[in-house]
């Protein structure tokens, strides 16, 4: 079976580490390949050196590129993933910006890697519940991925029957829809819960990101992982400079060793930064 060439899988890898920031080594070219047949298909080209062709030869590079993106990205997310940030979320992080005065009369989160969404309607349902059992709350959610056809379904908020799985059973019953045709084996997550989110396209490598300035709260979680050290570093900077002092970074499990040093946070535990005082890098 025709593969890309040597020179065009070197100028996909260098391009998604120069644009993006993950780095796409040898060993997964295999996997490059296959996502990338997919893309053929939608433009009824049959083999990968035409494909490479018809993007790196005959001029279709900058239109082709965000479907490169879509197709070589990891989007790999679940509901409620590392669950004990989201109990200390709502058992430590929201009562202590309220105990130090610091929240303004909505609360703002940010999911900086949203991909298909899970995490930003894993937010909103804790927070939902925590205003339904009588705390004063109100919020608004950002989700934003560098993959426009992951923030597709986030938007939707539609997801198969074994993804909800992750879900609570109560926290299902309450905000997830189930679909009238039980054979489509899919749910909707509540209207409630998606006006409350909304969901935008940002890539972490750009020098800016068109985001508030005040937000409470970001989690940017198992995404670091796949940028170097220099470009962690940049990112978690920047990202900084979006908290409101005393809001909170948390990083995934994995990433803890990534925030440390970062100008303007300080480590409050393993995996949770807040902003302070001082240059932000």
């Amino acid at each position: 079976m025709p593969r890309l060439k040597d020179r065009h899988f070197e100028t996909v890898a260098d391009l998604i580490q120069e644009r993006v920031g993950i780095q796409i080594p040898p060993a997964k070219r295999t996997m490059v390949e296959g996502r990338l047949r997919k893309r053929m298909r939608a433009l009824d080209i049959e083999t990968l050196t035409e494909y490479g062709r018809h993007v790196f030869e005959e001029g279709h590079l900058a239109e082709e590129f965000v479907h490169i993106i879509d197709c070589v990205t990891t989007n790999k997310t679940d509901f409620f993933r590392e669950p004990a940030h989201f109990d200390q979320l709502r058992d430590e992080l929201i009562p202590m910006l309220r105990r130090n005065g610091i929240t303004q009369a909505r609360l703002k989160l940010w999911s900086a890697a949203a991909s298909t969404g899970a995490e930003a309607y894993t937010l909103a349902m804790v927070l939902h519940d925590m205003a339904m059992a009588g705390h004063a709350l109100d919020y608004a959610i950002l989700g934003t991925d560098v993959s426009t056809e992951v923030l597709r379904v986030a938007a939707e908020g539609i997801y198969p029957e074994d993804v909800l799985q992750a879900v609570p059973q109560h926290f299902r019953r309450r905000y997830v829809m189930q679909a009238r045709n039980p054979a489509w084996k899919v749910g909707r997550i509540v209207p409630e819960l998606r006006a409350r989110v909304r969901f935008k396209h940002l890539n972490l490598m750009n020098a800016q990101y068109p985001v508030d300035r005040d937000v409470d709260i970001i989690f940017c979680r198992n995404v670091l992982i796949y940028f170097d050290k220099d470009t962690q570093r940049a990112v978690l900077s920047r990202l900084a400079t979006h908290l409101r002092l005393g809001g909170f970074l948390v990083v995934g499990h994995s990433e803890s060793m990534a925030g440390a040093g970062v100008p303007g946070l300080a480590q409050v535990s393993s995996t949770i930064f807040t902003r302070v005082e001082g240059a932000i890098g």
